[in-house]
């Protein structure tokens, strides 16, 4: 089973500058452990919002929306899929990247598996 893992940080103030030394560090290990469970599809981490865009679509109009985004309580900061043989091992690997990143939450979905012919 696939799932995405979203994050969002726990703070009011959302993160401009890029990762220390020691905070990439300490992610490549957990990332390492995921690869080597065989877990780990892909994961990056966004730019700041300031850099993005949103763009919705209602009664066929779109509408573009340049950053940053005020609500920093919905900014996704980053993302990683995951092969999991369970909902449970999922959570178990989003409880160890929070424990990585020591604040924040993570939402965790899984992903439709269409079959591919």
């Amino acid at each position: 089973m696939k799932f995405l893992c979203l994050y969002r940080p726990g703070t009011s103030t959302e993160r401009t500058a890029p990762p220390s030394a020691q905070e990439i560090e300490t992610m490549s290990h957990l990332l390492g452990d995921m690869a080597k469970a065989g877990v780990l599809i892909a994961t990056e981490g966004c730019m700041p919002s300031a850099n993005g865009m949103k763009l919705r679509i209602e009664s066929g109009r779109f509408t573009l929306t340049d950053g940053p985004f005020p609500e920093t309580k919905e900014l996704i900061a980053g993302l990683c899929l995951m092969q999991c043989q369970s909902k449970e091992e999922a959570v178990e690997w989003g409880k160890r990247f929070l424990s990585v990143v020591g604040i924040g939450e993570s939402e965790i979905r899984q992903v439709y598996d269409v079959p591919r012919e």
